[in-house]
């Protein structure tokens, strides 16, 4: 039987979050600025205002996701990957619940995220959880961004 848990940031899984993040990006889209900032350099960009999530398997990562702070009550759940050979799983609501109820402990009041309407196994796995629609079009942050989306905690 498969080991599976979900801990928080370990450097020893670092490189696992910059390709499993990479895999999925460029398979899809390309990387962009706020993703080099975000994977190259996570301590700076995203746990100095939040948390990574590492979901092991056998003490092997197979997913991961961020929530990085984005202003009072509020953190964005950003880079949520699963390993394309682990998907079917349920990782990514493993992942998700994790994530959610880390930003509950940090007294947030929303979670948010950046999507695009082509993932549509991820959006159908945020609706899942509880997210709704916010804005539909174009985003400055993103190119591939066409979907923001929010859960009220």
């Amino acid at each position: 039987m498969d080991q599976v848990k979900v801990i928080t940031f370990n450097p020893k899984y670092v490189n696992s979050y910059i390709e499993l993040n990479r895999q999925w990006i460029e398979k899809y889209f390309k990387i962009e600025p706020m993703d080099i900032a975000q994977l190259e350099n996570p301590y700076e960009n995203v746990l100095k205002h939040g948390e990574i999530f590492f979901l092991l398997e056998n003490e092997v990562a197979k997913g991961t996701c961020a929530m990085i702070e984005h202003g009072v009550g509020c953190y964005e759940l950003a880079k949520m990957a699963v390993d394309p050979i682990s998907r079917g799983k349920g990782y990514g609501d493993i992942l998700m619940e994790e994530a959610i109820k880390w930003a509950r402990t940090k007294g947030a009041n929303k979670v948010m995220l950046l999507s695009n309407t082509i993932l549509e196994p991820a959006i159908t796995l945020y609706k899942k959880h509880g997210f709704k629609t916010t804005h539909l079009g174009p985003h400055p942050d993103y190119e591939r961004c066409n979907i923001e989306m929010e859960l009220a905690l």
